[in-house]
C-alpha cells in the first residue's frame, strides 16, 4: 500500500500543470488588455492594467504563445513547458504587417491575415512622417486615396477612393457613420493624431454592412481607448506660412470603474497670402477648435461600455485680399465665409446577457452659416444612428445579425429645399463567415433597407479567402452598393453661385455592382528583411449614376440620372519593406479608368487622374535617435472643368507631385523635436496657366455681357467669354514652406 501511495504521489507531481506568466510591453511601457493565448487551443487571457498576464494549468509540452493588440504587430514565441513556472515577456511594436487586428471589413475584431475582406491599416506613426493639422490632409500619402479640394476660395473638399468622388466614400469614427454629406471635410478635421489608434480603409462597396454612401469605400477612424492612451501629450507645430497647430490631451481614472480620455485641437491660420497675384487668398484663413472626450467603463465579464463626444467649431474665409467681415454677404468685395458648429456623440454598450449582443449608437448635429459672395447658405443636418449586433458562433459558422435604424434631417435656405428632408431608414443585415477548411473561408452577407422615398433596397455580398500558406492570401469579393443623393450637401460647386444649378428630374438612388481581387504576400529574406506585397484589381459598374454635367452649358451644372452606365476599373500595388539597419520604405501605385457612357459616347470622369503613386522612405540612426522621413505622391493628368472653347486654361492638368522631408530627434523617452520642408518642389497648380480663378477681377459678374439665351458674349473686357468660377481646382495652392514642431508624451 505504501508503494502505491508513493507511486500515485509521484504521478500527480509529474502531471502537475505549470504556469506561464509575464508582461506585454511596447518600448518598455505596459500594454493593458492585450490578448495572450496559446496557438491551436482555447487557452488565453488578457493582460491587466499593468500589462501583466497569467496562464494557469498548462501541461507539459511544446507550445506557441501569441501576444497581440490592435495597432501592434502580433508576436509569437515557442516554448517547451517542463517543470517549474515560466516567465515569458513580450515587446510589441506598432503594426505595419499582416497580423494587426482589424474590425472594419466584417464588424468583428479579426487579424488582417484572417479577414476575408481586404483592409488597409495605418497607424499614427505613418501619419507622423508628414505632420498635418487634420486627417483630411494626412490621407494624401495613402495609395488610391486622394483628398480633393473642391473650391479655390474656401478650400472645402472631400475624399476620393479609387477615382470615385467624395460622396461615394463613407467616413466612420469608431465604426459609427456620423460623418457624411455636409460635414465630411469638417468631420476629418480636429482629431489629434495622438488620439487615433489606427485608420482602416476598405476600397470597394460596403453597403451590405454600412448602408448608403459606402459605395466606393469607407474610412474608419478608430480612436484610442482611455486605458491605452498616454497619460499626457502635447504636440505643436508651426509653418513658414504662419499656420499653427496645437494638440493637447490627457487621461484620468475616475473612481474604480471608469477611465476618461480628453483631447483638444486648435488650428489657426490668419496670414493672407496671394503668391499667384490674382487678388484672392491662396489658402483659406481658418480659426478652428475641437474638443474630444472618451469614457470607458469597466463591467463584469469584460463587457464593453464606452461613450465619446466631440465639439467642433470653425470660422474660415477666403476671397479677395481686401475682404473683411464687414463685407460678409455683400456684393462689393467677394469672400466666402463659413461658420461651422457641430457636435458628435458615440456609444457602444454590450448587453448584460450570456449572448454577445452590442448596442451601438451615435448622433451628430451640424449647423452651417455661410455666404458665397452675396449668396447665403444656411444649413442644418442631424444624423441619428443605432444598431443592435448579435455575434454568434455555431460550429464552423461565425454569424452576425444586425438590426439598425438611421435618422436623417436636412434643411437649408436654397430653392431646392422647400421643406426639410426628414427620413428614418430601418435596416436588417446578416453575415455568415463559413470555415470551409483551414485554408478556405467563405463570407456571405445581405442587407435590407427601406427608404420611404425610394422603397426597398437589397444589397448582397460575398467574399472568399484562400490562404495557401501562413504568409499568402488570395481574396475575391463581390457585392452591390447603393447611394441616396442629397445634392446640396455634396456639391460645393452648386453653392458658389458661379453656375446655375439645373436638376432635370427626381433623382433615383445609384446602384453599383462590384468585383475585387486581392493578393497579399509577405517575404522574409535571408538578410532578415521583411517585404509585404499587396495587389488588387477591381471593376465597378454603376446604374442611375448622378454625375454633375459641367460641359453642356458652361454657366450651368446639370444633374440627372445617367441614361447609360458608369464604370470604374483599375489595378493597385502596395509594397512595404523593412530593410534593416534602421531603413523602412513603402511605395504604392494605382492605375484607374473612370468613365461614363451615354448614347454611345464614352467620356472620362472630370477631376479623376489616370494614375497615382505614393512613397515613403524612413531611416533611423539609433545611436543618436535621429530619424529622417521622405514622403511624396504623384498624380497623372485629370480632365478639368473649363468654361468653353475660348477658355485659355488647360483642359487637363499636368502630371504633378508634392514631396516632403522631415527630421525627428528623440531627445529622451518622452520628448521629440521635428522639422522639415513641405512641397520641396514648390509646385502649385497655377504653373502653366494664365490664371486659376476665372474672372477673379469681376467676381460678381457685373461687367459680363449675356445674349438673350443667357450665353456669355466675348467683349474687350472679357475676351474669353467667362464668368466668375473658382471650381477649376485639382491641387493645393501652397508652395514650399518650412515647419518645426515639438511632441511631448508621458506614457
Amino acid at each position: 500500500m505504501r508503494c502505491l501511495i508513493i507511486f500515485l504521489t509521484l504521478t500527480i507531481f509529474q502531471a502537475k500543470a505549470q504556469q506561464i506568466s509575464g508582461s506585454v510591453l511596447s518600448d518598455e511601457f505596459p500594454i493593458p488588455y492585450a490578448n495572450v493565448y496559446i496557438q491551436g487551443t482555447s487557452i488565453g487571457t488578457t493582460t491587466n492594467e499593468n500589462g501583466q498576464y497569467k496562464l494557469d494549468n498548462i501541461k507539459k509540452g511544446s507550445y506557441t504563445i501569441i501576444a497581440s493588440f490592435m495597432g501592434y504587430e502580433a508576436q509569437r514565441k515557442k516554448i517547451g513547458v517542463k517543470e517549474g513556472d515560466i516567465v515569458l515577456n513580450f515587446n510589441l511594436r506598432e503594426s505595419g504587417g499582416l497580423d494587426e487586428i482589424v474590425i472594419t471589413g466584417t464588424l468583428k475584431a479579426v487579424s488582417r491575415l484572417e479577414s476575408p475582406v481586404p483592409v488597409e491599416v495605418y497607424s499614427p506613426t505613418f501619419f507622423k512622417k508628414n505632420p498635418t493639422p487634420n486627417i483630411f490632409e494626412a490621407l494624401q500619402n495613402v495609395n488610391g486615396v486622394r483628398p480633393q479640394l473642391n473650391c479655390n476660395v474656401c478650400n472645402t473638399g472631400d475624399i476620393h477612393i479609387n477615382g470615385l468622388e467624395g460622396p461615394y466614400t463613407l467616413v466612420l469614427i469608431d465604426g459609427m457613420p456620423i460623418v457624411s454629406g455636409l460635414s465630411t471635410v469638417y468631420g476629418l478635421s480636429g482629431i489629434p493624431n495622438s488620439l487615433i489608434e489606427q485608420v482602416e480603409i476598405v476600397k470597394g462597396p460596403a453597403s451590405s454592412l454600412y448602408g448608403s454612401e459606402a459605395v466606393g469605400g469607407l474610412i474608419n477612424i478608430i480612436t484610442k481607448l482611455p486605458e491605452h492612451a498616454p497619460q499626457f501629450f502635447v504636440d505643436n507645430f508651426v509653418s513658414g506660412w504662419g499656420e499653427a497647430n496645437f494638440d493637447l490631451g490627457f487621461k484620468s481614472r475616475v473612481g474604480k470603474k471608469a477611465d476618461v480620455l480628453m483631447g483638444a485641437n486648435y488650428f489657426k491660420y490668419s496670414n493672407p497670402i496671394d503668391n499667384n497675384n490674382d487678388n484672392f487668398t491662396d489658402v483659406t484663413l481658418q480659426d478652428r477648435v475641437s474638443v474630444f472626450q472618451k469614457w470607458n467603463f469597466k463591467r463584469p465579464n469584460n463587457r464593453k461600455f464606452s461613450l465619446a463626444g466631440r465639439y467642433f467649431y470653425e470660422d474660415r474665409w477666403g476671397g479677395e485680399m481686401q475682404w473683411n467681415k464687414t463685407f460678409r454677404g455683400g456684393d462689393v468685395v467677394y469672400g466666402e465665409s463659413i461658420y461651422t458648429s457641430r457636435f458628435e456623440f458615440i456609444g457602444n454598450y454590450q448587453l448584460p446577457i450570456s449572448e454577445v449582443v452590442n448596442f451601438q449608437f451615435s448622433y451628430s448635429d451640424h449647423d452651417q452659416n455661410s455666404v458665397y459672395g452675396d449668396m447665403p447658405y444656411l444649413a442644418q443636418q442631424r444624423i441619428g444612428f443605432g444598431q443592435l449586433i448579435w455575434d454568434k458562433k455555431i460550429r464552423d459558422h461565425d454569424l452576425l445579425f444586425g438590426l439598425a435604424a438611421r435618422y436623417n434631417f436636412y434643411d437649408d435656405n436654397t430653392p431646392a429645399t422647400l421643406n426639410p428632408d426628414e427620413v428614418t431608414i430601418p435596416s436588417l443585415f446578416v453575415q455568415d463567415e463559413i470555415k470551409l477548411s483551414e485554408k478556405n473561408h467563405l463570407l456571405l452577407g445581405a442587407r435590407y433597407d427601406y427608404d420611404s422615398r425610394h422603397g426597398s433596397i437589397f444589397t448582397p455580398r460575398m467574399a472568399f479567402r484562400y490562404k495557401p500558406t501562413e504568409n499568402d492570401i488570395l481574396r475575391f469579393n463581390a457585392g452591390t452598393g447603393f447611394r441616396v443623393v442629397n445634392l446640396f450637401t455634396e456639391e460645393h460647386a452648386a453653392l458658389t453661385g458661379a453656375r446655375d444649378v439645373i436638376v432635370k428630374e427626381s433623382l433615383d438612388p445609384e446602384q453599383s455592382y462590384n468585383v475585387n481581387f486581392n493578393y497579399l504576400k509577405k517575404f522574409y529574406t535571408k538578410a532578415g528583411q521583411i517585404i509585404t506585397l499587396d495587389a488588387s484589381a477591381w471593376y465597378t459598374y454603376f446604374t442611375n449614376a448622378i454625375i454633375p454635367d459641367y460641359d453642356t452649358n458652361p454657366n450651368q451644372i446639370i444633374y440627372e440620372n445617367l441614361e447609360g452606365s458608369s464604370i470604374t476599373k483599375g489595378l493597385s500595388f502596395n509594397l512595404d519593406m523593412v530593410l534593416g539597419s534602421g531603413i523602412m520604405a513603402s511605395a504604392g501605385v494605382t492605375f484607374q479608368d473612370v468613365s461614363q457612357k451615354e448614347n454611345g459616347v464614352k467620356t472620362q470622369q472630370i477631376l479623376t487622374e489616370r494614375f497615382t503613386g505614393v512613397w515613403s522612405i524612413s531611416y533611423k540612426h539609433y545611436p543618436t535617435n535621429l530619424s529622417i522621413d521622405y514622403t511624396g505622391n504623384i498624380y497623372g493628368p485629370m480632365r478639368l472643368p473649363t468654361l468653353g472653347d475660348l477658355d485659355p486654361r488647360s483642359d487637363y492638368s499636368p502630371t504633378w507631385s508634392i514631396q516632403n522631408i522631415q527630421l525627428t530627434l528623440k531627445s529622451n523617452v518622452n520628448l521629440q523635436f521635428y522639422a522639415g520642408v513641405k512641397n520641396i518642389l514648390n509646385w502649385t497648380p497655377n504653373q502653366g496657366n494664365p490664371f486659376i480663378i476665372a474672372r477673379a477681377n469681376d467676381p460678381f459678374d457685373k461687367n459680363v455681357t449675356f445674349d438673350n439665351d443667357g450665353n456669355v458674349l466675348a467683349t474687350a473686357d472679357n475676351p474669353y467669354a467667362l464668368t466668375f468660377d473658382p471650381s477649376y481646382v485639382y491641387g493645393p495652392n501652397q508652395g514650399r514652406r518650412l515647419f518645426i514642431g515639438l511632441n511631448y508624451t508621458l506614457k
